[in-house]
């Protein structure tokens, strides 16, 4: 019988996001604390916002330093995008699931959201107000009941 030990790490965040130095202190230590503790952590990120933008400095920062033999860093778009060979050089592997390939653009997001969510060991975001897509996928996460760390609310531990 095969077990997979992939830890799965998915990242939310506003699109429009402030907490650059809040997420920096937080989320730095928090991944390289799991990516020496568990035997493989595959990170998933969209492309959304300034939240996604800035977590993926994060998330390369830790890879540049630890390397990248136990961990995977995943771009996960909604639909193909310009620019695509971009995203290929930048992440380790970059994937569209095939759950909304037939999607409408704006239900894609929405889709690919909760496709993420399903996947996760560890839901990490960055949610501090009641509307949009992270708190949507907030939600999802709390009605699956993931394990959640929210760090606008200083919950960074693992």
């Amino acid at each position: 019988m095969w077990i997979d030990n992939t830890y799965r790490v998915v990242l939310f965040g506003h699109r429009d996001f402030l907490g650059h130095r809040e997420l920096d202190e937080q989320l730095y230590p928090l991944l390289c604390n799991l990516i020496r503790k568990k035997t493989f952590v595959e990170i998933y990120i969209g492309r959304n916002g300034e939240f996604d933008l800035y977590a993926a400095t994060v998330v390369k920062r830790v890879q540049n330093v630890l390397g990248k033999e136990n961990s995977e860093f995943i771009c996960v778009l909604p639909y193909h995008v310009k620019n695509e060979e971009y995203y290929e050089k930048y992440y380790d592997t970059v994937i569209i699931p095939e759950c909304i390939f037939a999607s409408h653009p704006r239900s894609a997001i929405i889709k690919r959201n909760k496709w993420m969510v399903e996947k996760a060991d560890l839901f990490i975001c960055y949610v501090n107000r009641e509307k949009g897509g992270a708190y949507n996928a907030l939600k999802y996460a709390k009605k699956l009941k993931k394990q959640i760390i929210n760090l606008a609310k200083g919950e960074a531990d693992v």
